[in-house]
């Protein structure tokens, strides 16, 4: 592990003057290599070329050589690998399941630098797999569509570049530096306050990040809520299932009204989904799922959890009242405003709107790193300070996330060779998948994969699907009603586990540094399956 990698995930708990410090000055060094880059022409280079092979939409072939007849043909490049090549990726989900529940390592799992020694160790073995073992060819989605072919002679490093460009570069970066942002943006607004904690007052908080979820994203809805929510019960002794339907609500299924709002829905409108099409389709199943989820949680809470609380903390929670106080709104809002604009209009691939011009190569990700920089610099170290903010969660999903994108890509390649065979291995009729097998396989593999390329797999295999249910989406070739099944699938199963969705983690540490013990992976499943799926299946139902 090189020695910045370790230093990025030791970084110190604390906020204080000296990490943000150090933070703002990372920035500064990164947008300024970024402008040394535009002054050489490199990031207007990256985005001619991205322009110039969408404009050839090269096909995904390679060209085999009859050894007789020296006759050339072509093949489909996507020959996927074996299913043990998906080993290290089960190891990885295995660690982060059960390692927090063996004594002997569950205080050396606590540290980020060993879980980034895990999975960065897990990541090599899938890498040297496309190295030394891979024969066919691959498909490289970075920074334009190109396969890659395997060497004449020697190791196949070209697939090893391909495979780290996809999981990497085109996909950990953008969902990491939106996450960083959205995370640390919303680190300096305080809601401050400890109204009475009682099931509708947390209904009403749970509510509020349902609504917040889809217009700042689940990460910045979850950041913004969670503390004030953490203060407000922290005089109950049963706190664990209030953030668990939290998570379900805020961190997942709030997220389904506009693109913003999760990153696979983000990914459909990318593929030509119109912006308004998910408020227009998904808002009957946004209003029910959350819907039943608040009545499920209002009904646990106050006829079983807030019950059982002793008259002494009741009495602890009426005395220790206090208004809801704002602070770092002015700054932060319209920071967060500016890293949705910067997700939604700087993608180099689109023009932005009203002109001809295409964003540079990775202005995205600088512009949120840039407004990252400024809510640093110019809000109130002691907003942070008292919000408790420190870098821990975020520096956690970037530790695991950074192997799990490359060690899921024998299995998104596996998905993208057999998801359209799925209806006959499923046993559908006439092999034939309904929009209620996309939902359920969707949702399944969005649980344990990241949901954002499970979510693009199942687009694609729908628009190459001959079946259609209904009109089409316009922009795509996917009937509506498979695509409100990939898109519910995706973003509400994410609820499902712990690496479902980024939020669920952080989450999940910030309430574990407040002192509330969490449930382990497989108790979080427990609770998913006993709350969430049934209501989830109930949606299903109704909606499809």
């Amino acid at each position: 592990m090189s020695a910045t990698a370790t230093s990025l995930v030791t970084m110190p708990h604390s906020t204080g003057n000296g990490t943000s410090g150090r933070v703002v000055a990372s920035i500064v060094a990164v947008v300024g290599v970024y402008a040394v880059a535009l002054a050489l022409g490199l990031p207007q280079a990256g985005t001619e070329s991205i322009l110039d092979h969408a404009a050839h939409d090269l096909p995904a072939v390679v060209h085999e050589t009859d050894a007789n007849t020296e006759h050339v043909t072509e093949v489909h490049a996507s020959v996927a690998p074996p299913f043990w090549a998906v080993i290290p990726f089960a190891i990885l989900l295995g660690a982060v399941a059960i390692f927090p529940l063996i004594p002997r390592v569950e205080h050396w799992w606590e540290s980020n630098a060993n879980r980034f020694k895990v999975a960065a160790s897990l990541a090599i073995v899938t890498l040297l797999y496309y190295v030394f073992l891979h024969t066919t060819a691959v498909e490289g989605h970075w920074p334009y569509h190109y396969v890659a072919q395997p060497a004449t002679h020697g190791a196949n490093w070209g697939f090893a570049a391909a495979i780290a460009g996809n999981a990497i570069l085109s996909e950990f970066i953008p969902f990491i530096v939106l996450l960083f942002s959205l995370y640390t943006i919303s680190g300096g607004i305080r809601i401050s306050g400890d109204l009475r904690a009682t099931p509708l007052t947390n209904s009403a908080f749970i509510a509020v990040g349902a609504l917040l979820a889809s217009f700042i994203g689940t990460t910045g809805a979850a950041m913004v809520l969670i503390r004030p929510l953490l203060e407000t019960n922290r005089e109950r002794a049963h706190v664990v299932h209030t953030i668990v339907f939290f998570i379900f609500v805020v961190c997942n299924c709030g997220g389904c009204l506009l693109p913003i709002g999760d990153p696979p829905l983000f990914l459909g409108y990318l593929q030509g989904v119109p912006f308004l099409w998910t408020m227009s389709a998904l808002w009957a199943p946004w209003v029910l799922a959350n819907g039943m989820l608040l009545i499920w949680y209002l009904v646990i809470d106050r006829f079983f959890y807030y019950r059982r609380e002793s008259i002494v903390d009741l009495y602890r929670d009426t005395k220790h009242v206090t208004k809801l106080r704002f602070e770092g709104l002015g700054l932060n809002v319209p920071l967060l405003v500016g890293v949705v604009l910067a997700v939604a209009l700087l993608d180099p691939t689109k023009a932005i709107p009203g002109t001809d011009i295409h964003p540079w190569m990775f202005s995205r990700e600088v512009v949120q790193l840039a407004l990252v920089g400024l809510s640093l610099a110019l809000g109130s170290a002691s907003v942070r300070q008292r919000n408790g903010f420190n870098y821990h969660a975020i520096l956690e999903v970037a530790a695991l996330f950074s192997g799990i994108f490359i060690c899921m890509q024998p299995a998104l390649q596996i998905l993208d060779v057999y998801g359209g065979d799925l209806g006959t291995l499923i046993g559908a009729k006439d092999g034939i998948m309904t929009p209620m097998h996309y939902y359920w396989i969707t949702g399944g593999l969005s649980s344990v994969l990241d949901n954002a390329p499970t979510y693009l797999v199942f687009f694609n295999a729908a628009e190459a699907s001959p079946a259609t249910f209904g009109e089409i989406v316009p922009g795509t070739n996917v009937s509506h009603k498979v695509l409100v099944a990939i898109s519910l699938g995706a973003v509400f199963m994410g609820a499902l586990t712990y690496i479902g969705n980024g939020p669920n983690f952080m989450v999940r540490a910030i309430a574990e540094t407040s002192g509330v013990r969490m449930p382990s992976f497989f108790g979080y499943v427990g609770y998913s399956v006993v709350l969430l799926l049934p209501i989830l299946a109930l949606v299903g139902w109704l909606t499809l």
